[in-house]
This record gives C-alpha cells, structure tokens and sequence, in this order.
C-alpha cells in the first residue's frame, strides 16, 4: 500500500471522511475481449456492470473509487483478481471506467476506500507439503497434530496428496510460518482463501 506524505494525508482527512481501509496509486479498466469470461470468483463478466479485479481485497468487498483527477467517484464490487501491471491498484470494468471519466486516457490516479472493516476479514490456507507417497504425507500431517496443528489432507487427480493448514486469519499467518519454520519446516506455500 502506497504511504502518505504528512501533506497528503492531512489533505484526505480534512477533505473527506475516514474509512476504515484506503489505498491510492493507479486505476486501469477491462471490458472488450474479457466480456462474458469467467472471473476470479467464478461469476460470468459483465462489462457493463460496476464490478472491478483487485489483488488482494476479498471478493464482495465494496469499494469506492474516487479519480483524484477530476473527483469522480463510482462504488464497485470486487470480483476478480488484477490488475497484472505493475504500478495498478485496481482494474475497473468499463461501466465503472465511464462513471469517472477514465475511458480516454486508460487509467487514472485514484484512491480506494473500504468504509467496513468486516468485510476485510481475509484467511489463508498453508501448504506444508505435497507427496506422491501417502506414507510421507500421513508422516507429515503426525508431526503437524503432534506440535498443536490442525491439518487437512487433500487428494487432487494425479495422485498427489497435500498437507494443509487451513483457514488461518490474516493476522496470525506470520507467527503459523514461524512455528513451523521452528519445526524445521521451510518449503511451505500460503495462498489467500
């Protein structure tokens, strides 16, 4: 997330009120070829709808996004993930794009705002490992119980069985790592639920 300057954030709060979540940097928009493709979250894109992708905010989260060029502002919500150029914050759809006046120039400068705090409530899945032998995997999902975890066993359909740790909220993700780091366990994945 983008810092204030001591400037900026004073103008933001004299200027508007307080959310509970606030991101700034650069806004794109998608719509043309993307148009009736699956999204992230599995819904069918529309382009014409006010929805737009974002890397890191949980699907259904309700953004306000306000073009710091001309002030605009459109309220989205999140169903898709992106945008996948660096620099971007947000990918709008086009209907989004047209109400801040952003179809033109392609992106803008804009800040994101969550006002509910409820609807951040991410969680993360920890891989700790994936085998081909079921001997090993059931070895690993042992010593796991045996230091105070809960892990889950999934099968996918090329035999390979994964040893998960799932559901963890956001803000006890680091100190799972260290504990299993402690474990002399290094070579996990965490992904975002």
């Amino acid at each position: 997330m983008k810092k204030y300057t001591i400037l900026t954030l004073l103008a933001v709060i004299c200027l508007s009120p307080l959310s509970a979540w606030e991101e700034e940097g650069i806004a794109s928009w998608y719509g043309g070829k993307f148009h009736g493709r699956l999204t992230a979250n599995g819904e069918t894109f529309n382009t014409h709808e006010l929805t737009a992708a974002h890397k890191l905010l949980p699907f259904n989260s309700i953004v306000t996004v306000i073009n710091k060029a001309n002030g605009r502002s459109v309220t989205v919500r999140i169903n898709d993930r992106g945008p996948f150029v660096d620099g971007r914050i947000i990918d709008l759809s086009y209907a989004a794009a047209v109400e801040i006046d952003m179809i033109k120039s392609g992106t803008a400068p804009v800040i994101l705002q969550v006002d509910n705090m409820e609807i951040l409530d991410v969680r993360f899945t920890i891989q700790v490992g994936a085998y081909r032998n079921l001997e090993n995997a059931t070895a690993m999902k042992r010593k796991l119980e045996a230091n105070g975890f809960s892990p889950m066993a999934t099968l996918n359909n090329q035999g390979v069985t994964r040893i998960i740790l799932p559901d963890i909220p956001e803000d006890e993700t680091f100190a799972y790592a260290n504990r299993l780091r402690d474990m002399g366990i290094t070579n996990i994945l965490i992904k975002q639920n």
